[in-house]
């Protein structure tokens, strides 16, 4: 996704909920919010409008109800959130993220084990680019 606006936190919990449950009717979030977090069918309704608004949900009538989807998939989304929480609160530097790993985040094995595919990938693919700009 291209720059897309900041979201609060309640934003980007609605968000998670419509990307995992989509296509959502603001009956159905109410429905879950209502239990979960004590908000208002207004307050539903305002957090996915404002979504929309964003950018980050669609809006289409199935017989005759709206219903919110995500404007992108989930993968993107958290992407892209990635990106400007990297950018913006850690100035670009992923050296306090990789403290954080190292020191305070409690990773399962699979996690772990995810997490070192992702650094050999960044490996091969830094061997990749070495080799693209080598002797010609």
């Amino acid at each position: 996704m291209d720059e897309m606006p900041g979201v609060t936190p309640a934003e980007l919990e609605m968000l998670g909920y419509v990307s995992q449950h989509h296509p959502v009717s603001v009956r159905r979030a109410t429905e879950h919010f209502a239990a979960s977090s004590g908000w208002a069918r207004t307050t539903v309704l305002t957090l996915m409008e404002r979504l929309r608004e964003k950018g980050y949900l669609t809006r289409a009538k199935i017989g005759g109800v709206n219903h919110y989807s995500p404007a992108a998939p989930r993968a993107e989304l958290l992407r892209g959130f990635v990106l400007r929480f990297v950018q913006k609160a850690l100035g670009g530097s992923l050296a306090p993220f990789m403290a954080y790993l190292g020191t305070d985040a409690e990773l399962s094995d699979a996690e772990l084990e995810e997490l070192k595919q992702v650094v050999r990938e960044l490996e091969a693919r830094r061997q990749q680019e070495k080799a693209d700009d080598g002797p010609r």
